[in-house]
């Protein structure tokens, strides 16, 4: 008779590596097993989301200046910019970018060229993570990777006219397009299905604690993001792994 007996009490927390203990009896022979066998589902593709992980600002001193002589805290102009109902409806793409900017500039009671130079000095500081793109370039001979954001409908444009990182990606998967927003766990469907990966062969990486668990409940690893070396260091152990 052959008898296989495997045990799964030290299943980790990722679901990801099972230590296996086996016997095998074959007649009345005991064949002895290795020590510990690991079984690995292989990290196949990784998906970066964009503000606050690959662009951060990295001087606010203009917003908040800029915040001071609208008569706001600088939370109430980042809010005025990139939230409320219009900035919801911009994410979702029921509403344009230009739509979304005649709306506020309407608010501030603005002239175009004045709403422009409020733009032009709100995102003035706006950067990207070199360092994370250098490391994009080094993963992507080995990954698949896509950009996953909450962002309006003219980001494909600028991430090639402004920072010309398009190319760094296998795919964009950009709210306003899709018309789903993170959190909603169809969005990392949506992703999976691009790239063409099950959850567990995806790694997410998001600074918004929401986003990072909403991707979890799905069955992705995700990182939260808090500063680049420790981010790094955490997708490392991920990839040691395989």
């Amino acid at each position: 008779m052959f008898y296989l007996w495997m045990d799964w009490l030290n299943l980790q927390s990722t679901g990801l590596i099972w230590i296996i203990e086996y016997y095998v009896v074959y007649s009345k022979i005991v064949l002895p097993p290795p020590s510990d066998i690991l079984i690995l589902m292989t990290i196949k593709a990784i998906i970066f989301d964009l503000g606050g992980v690959l662009l951060r600002t990295a001087d606010f001193s203009p917003r908040e200046r800029l915040a001071a002589r609208l008569g706001m805290a600088r939370s109430e102009l980042e809010e005025f910019i990139f939230g409320g109902e219009s900035g919801e409806r911009a994410q979702k793409g029921e509403i344009t970018i230009q739509e979304h900017w005649e709306n506020l500039r309407r608010q501030l009671n603005s002239s175009p060229q004045e709403f422009k130079a409020i733009l032009d000095e709100f995102f003035s500081c706006d950067d990207l993570d070199l360092v994370l793109i250098d490391s994009i370039q080094k993963l992507h001979q080995s990954y698949k990777i896509a950009l996953l954001s909450n962002a309006w409908d003219d980001l494909r444009q600028t991430l090639h006219e402004r920072w010309n990182i398009n190319g760094l990606f296998d795919e964009l998967i950009i709210s306003a397009e899709v018309k789903m927003v993170k959190p909603d766990p169809r969005i990392f469907h949506l992703a999976l299905e691009r790239l063409k990966v099950l959850p567990s062969e995806a790694v997410f990486i998001d600074d918004i604690t929401e986003n990072v668990e909403a991707a979890r409940k799905v069955g992705l690893h995700a990182i939260h993001y808090h500063d680049t070396q420790h981010t790094l260091d955490e997708l490392n152990g991920y990839l040691s792994q395989e």
